[in-house]
């Protein structure tokens, strides 16, 4: 045997074409989080201007003429109403100018990110050093003492979500990836569902009472993990479905790969380029992280869109997931039928040839106590 031979016997096409798959997943890994992650910068930060009405458009246009455009300005009526819109989470931040002093107050929200928090006070400071004013931060919505860097909700969601499509691909993968029929889709369906709820329990129960990392509702963020993983582990069952233990790298690509980063986990979504900016509000990890915060630190605002997108997850995963076990187990439904048939044939048509080739010019079946 040749060393072609050896080498077509140690790896087979279907093996080569897996780790060909397995070497894009890689290079895309790394293109991903290098390319959202390796230089954050603020662009377009939806940001509050509270000042008179004669400075505030002038002080407006000066903000939106930045280099580089890092802020989204908007005039704002008060300081009141500007806070009011960080907690719905409209805008990230607002100046609010004091026109009896020369000190002016940059209110911002470290809960949903100290990175860009930290941004906006520096950009306001460097805006207004040259007419000699100076600027106190105050923090709306402070990240608590022990959630460093607001980044325990992105870890938490992440924590979710790989625990979602890791139970669905050992669920596929234990008894075949494509469901064989309904009664075993459903099944599974259930399984995911149970383990959902105890995923999304257990998570925050550790990220709350254990480790203090987050404060905000404990139910509330139990549920947001129960619909984090529900979502994440049919989306990926559906993917197996579709095409086989392929679907686990599918899912691969769109939680991890495309997800993570996306996230606005270690840099908020203003922060990151404008593909993952894009990209991230629509998959679970960003989605998850998004209500994950806004329950800590926001009092539970602005989560009905996010929640919307990880039902949509949850439902068409459920949905395809089933579908294709009903289309399976209809396509092989006449296997059996058919399979019936020849066998009631085979036995007749051995039976009669047995005993037409068994008889003998006398009579006597020779070959007839063979037939069975």
């Amino acid at each position: 045997m040749t060393f072609v031979d050896e080498v077509k016997n140690a790896v087979t096409p279907r093996a080569a074409l897996l780790v060909v798959g397995v070497l894009a997943l890689q290079l895309l890994f790394i293109a991903s989080y290098v390319g959202a992650l390796h230089k954050p910068k603020p662009t377009d930060v939806p940001f509050g201007v509270v000042a008179p009405q004669q400075v505030s458009a002038q002080l407006v246009g000066r903000l939106d003429g930045l280099p580089g455009g890092p802020l989204d300005p908007r005039a704002v009526s008060s300081a009141a109403e500007a806070r009011h819109q960080i907690m719905n989470r409209e805008i990230d931040g607002a100046l609010v100018v004091d026109p009896r002093g020369t000190t002016d107050t940059v209110l911002v929200a470290s809960g949903g990110g100290s990175a860009l928090a930290t941004s906006l006070e520096k950009i306001t400071r460097e805006v207004l050093a040259g007419q000699q004013r100076t600027v106190r931060a105050v923090d709306v919505a402070p990240a608590s003492p022990d959630d460093f860097d607001g980044l325990s909700s992105f870890y938490l969601v992440v924590g979710w979500c790989v625990g979602g499509y890791l139970c669905a691909s050992i669920l596929a993968i234990s008894a075949g990836s494509r469901p064989a029929n309904r009664q075993r889709a459903v099944i599974r369906t259930g399984v995911m569902a149970l383990y959902s709820v105890l995923g999304g329990i257990g998570g925050a129960l550790i990220i709350g009472p254990v480790l203090g990392a987050l404060p905000g509702s404990f139910w509330g963020l139990a549920g947001l993990g129960a619909l984090v993983v529900f979502a994440t582990g049919m989306i990926t069952l559906a993917l197996q479905a579709l095409t086989g233990i392929v679907g686990i790298g599918l899912a691969v690509l769109i939680i991890v790969i495309a997800g993570n980063p996306s996230a606005g986990g270690a840099f908020p979504l203003p922060m990151l380029p404008d593909f993952w900016r894009a990209i991230g509000p629509a998959l679970p990890p960003g989605a998850g992280t998004w209500v994950a915060r806004s329950i800590a630190y926001f009092r539970g605002n602005a989560v009905t869109g996010s929640l919307l997108i990880l039902a949509a997850w949850a439902l068409v995963g459920t949905a395809v997931t089933l579908l294709l076990s009903m289309r399976r187990r209809d396509t092989d439904g006449d296997v059996p039928g058919a399979a019936t048939a020849r066998g009631a044939e085979a036995p007749g048509t051995g039976a009669t040839g047995t005993g037409a080739t068994g008889t003998g010019a006398d009579g006597s079946t020779a070959g007839g106590s063979t037939a069975v």
